[in-house]
């Protein structure tokens, strides 16, 4: 099973920018695909990036797409997601999962077969 932890969360000003971290202790992740979701109070969990298990190929939803990257570096064992220009529309809690599946990069919360716990992010106007 796989233990996925995030980090780098916390409170920023409307405008500036936070770098989430995404770790697995003890098992490598290096062969699956790893997505970003988010969640908001009342609102369902949704996609906000993917990223193929190589680094090769990413996939951003719509209301990040320019504002923020998704990376990973195999040999930590972690991703992260490089968030710039924040909104208060991007306040909510961040998780990270991976795919193990071989398959297209996928935005579909039920394709994902390992999530993390989350981390806060709360953008202030």
């Amino acid at each position: 099973q796989v233990q996925l932890v995030e980090s780098g969360g916390g409170l920023v000003q409307a405008g500036g920018s936070l770098k989430l971290s995404c770790a697995a202790p003890g098992r490598t992740f290096s062969s699956y695909a790893m997505g970003w979701f988010r969640q908001a109070p009342g609102k369902e969990r949704e996609f906000v990036s993917a990223i193929t298990w190589s680094g090769g190929d990413t996939y951003y939803a719509d209301s990040v797409k320019g504002r923020f990257t998704i990376s990973r570096d195999n040999a930590k064992n972690t991703v992260y997601l490089q968030m710039n220009s924040l909104k208060p529309e991007d306040t909510a809690v961040y998780y990270c999962a991976a795919d193990s599946e071989y398959r297209l990069l996928s935005s579909f919360v039920y394709e994902y077969d390992y999530w993390g716990q989350g981390t806060q992010v709360t953008v202030s106007s």
